[in-house]
């Protein structure tokens, strides 16, 4: 990320940590992609050691799942510590694979404190996992576009179509305020109203020059 994601420290701060995370997704093939999570505690140069010019990494931990699409549903997982405190902290490694067979959209964050909250788990591994949870559904548009899903034609049976539009939604009902089920968004968009085209799209190709409806080609 550049220096315009994270502002400047305040006048006359000292920087004493930095946590970083960062999730990645990768899609596999039309069913299934690769949801990869880091976590990083970083110490700046010479703060626990003296006169030491870099900087010390305290936490480096990595997930891996394998979800299903459009289940959302976790296939496989795999933990790794890298970088960690202390000898037994990798112990608990192995009792994630608990998170096999689970939704990572419905549900996830709770099921996460349960099987993994306080002495159950890492705290750190926790963290990221519920950072991850949000990536995963965001993954689901970007596997969307192009796919169809959610595509609705006046050549189809109507019944077709609304399965279309509801599968097109499924994985947000509810998440937020502006996919309240009860809510206006839904309520256009089961009247036939297309989904607003995101802004930051929108904001693009305006800046490129070119019409909106390019995203109404590729997101068909």
């Amino acid at each position: 990320m550049t220096d315009e994601f994270f502002p400047p420290a305040p006048e006359g701060a000292t920087l004493i940590h930095d946590r970083r995370y960062q999730v990645r997704t990768y899609k596999l093939n039309d069913s299934s992609f690769l949801l990869r999570g880091v976590v990083c505690d970083e110490k700046p140069a010479g703060l626990y050691i003296p006169d030491d010019p870099d900087p010390l990494w305290m936490h480096h931990m990595i997930v891996d799942l394998e979800v299903s699409y459009p289940e959302f549903q976790i296939r496989s997982a795999k933990v790794e510590f890298r970088e960690h405190p202390h000898t037994a902290c990798t112990h608990i490694v192995p009792d994630y694979q608990k998170l096999v067979g689970l939704s990572i959209a419905r549900g996830f964050n709770n099921k996460v404190r349960e099987l993994f909250g306080g002495p159950r788990g890492c705290t750190h591994i926790g963290a990221l996992l519920q950072a991850m949870a949000p990536v995963a559904i965001q993954s689901g548009w970007s596997m969307r576009v192009g796919s169809g899903v959610g595509t609705v034609s006046e050549d189809t049976d109507p019944a077709e179509n609304e399965e279309r539009r509801r599968r097109g939604y499924a994985m947000n009902l509810n998440t937020c305020h502006i996919w309240d089920e009860n809510g206006q968004m839904l309520a256009d968009i089961r009247a036939g109203t297309p989904i607003e085209i995101p802004l930051s799209v929108g904001k693009r190709l305006q800046r490129l020059g070119r019409d909106e409806s390019e995203w109404d080609t590729v997101n068909g």
